[in-house]
């Protein structure tokens, strides 16, 4: 088989304190690579790349275990915890040069592995982009089922562009990644900016399963600061809602001043304490809501015109290959 034309491949998987996880999760990774590799679907040079989030556990040590003892396992490691969302990114930009495509996934196991067959394939047939969006949800609860829901809608409706049911588990090729290095967000939010880039995309629908160990790191206020950050990073509506809702004040406080003038020049003026207090409480909530939303943009700004860099890479496994492995490994 001529190898020279399969894609190399790297499964990119964030990790923060995920010693308890990794030793069930890694061989089932390590498992798919070989399958995919025997398939005919990617290069024998394709790797697992391990991104450790700043763990405070044994994770870290047991990404180089494991580099040890089997070179397609290679790992980085930032120089704090920085986050989910710049955890993937980190390993993205390490991966973009190194191969063509890559696939990211958390390393909990609760994704469907079996559908990288899938977005390999569709990749081979002219996908660039490869969404891996869950067909249902029904190991959720209620509660986080409904919230989840909302908050894909609720992003549509707010002008983001993202994929129903679809968190971080896709597939990019390497053209892609090097016009998403352009994107110098600091507020990241890679489900909302992977659409912007563009290129011919499709998806694969798979069914999630629980986690196999360990908890979970995205408990619901990590989930709500996800959503709103998503929502304040990508859309401008929010700002919009606030000045029509100033513009209908406006018109409504008018309304009422002619009002007012009315029933005094009928003489049918009636002290109104409570209704006043009433008015001034909510007015004054309206306002510090409004100023919160708007503080929130300029907090962005901020951020953003520091330019800071979104990570920094401290180690990197004695298995971590070289950049002219694309050009010069086949």
């Amino acid at each position: 088989m001529n190898t020279k034309s399969l894609p190399i491949l790297y499964i990119v998987i964030p990790c923060y304190n995920e010693e308890a996880v990794l030793p069930v999760t890694s061989g089932m990774f390590l498992e798919k690579l070989d399958s995919l590799t025997k398939s005919g679907l990617i290069h024998p040079d394709s790797r697992i790349l391990f991104v450790n989030d700043g763990s405070k556990d044994g994770t870290w040590e047991y990404i180089c275990s494991l580099a040890e003892q089997d070179p397609r396992f290679t790992g980085i490691s930032q120089s704090r915890n920085r986050g989910h969302q710049n955890a993937v990114l980190a390993g993205l930009m390490e991966a973009k040069d190194l191969c063509d495509i890559t696939i990211s996934i958390d390393c909990d196991g609760q994704d469907d592995i079996n559908a990288m067959d899938r977005m390999v394939e569709a990749y081979l047939n002219g996908a660039e982009i490869v969404y891996g969006v869950r067909s249902r949800r029904d190991t959720d609860t209620f509660f986080k089922r409904f919230t989840a829901e909302s908050f894909y809608r609720l992003m549509n409706r707010m002008g983001a562009e993202i994929v129903f049911n679809h968190a971080d588990y896709r597939l990019v090729s390497s053209r892609v990644l090097q016009e998403f290095a352009n994107f110098k967000e600091v507020n990241l939010f890679l489900r909302g900016l992977i659409p912007l880039v563009g290129f011919n995309s499709t998806s694969v629908y798979y069914e999630r399963h629980e986690r196999l160990a360990g908890e979970s790191h995205y408990p619901l206020g990590k989930m709500l600061s996800l959503a709103f950050d998503g929502i304040t990073s990508l859309s401008v509506r929010p700002i919009r809602m606030i000045f029509w809702f100033g513009v209908l004040s406006v018109f409504l406080s008018l309304a009422g001043i002619l009002w007012a003038f009315i029933m005094n020049a009928a003489g049918n003026t009636v002290s109104g304490w409570s209704s006043l207090v009433c008015i001034v409480l909510f007015m004054g909530g309206v306002q510090m809501l409004s100023l919160g939303v708007i503080g929130e943009y300029i907090g962005k700004i901020y951020l953003e015109t520091k330019a800071r860099p979104r990570y920094i890479i401290s180690e990197r496994t004695a298995s971590f290959p070289n950049k002219e492995l694309k050009e010069d490994g086949r």
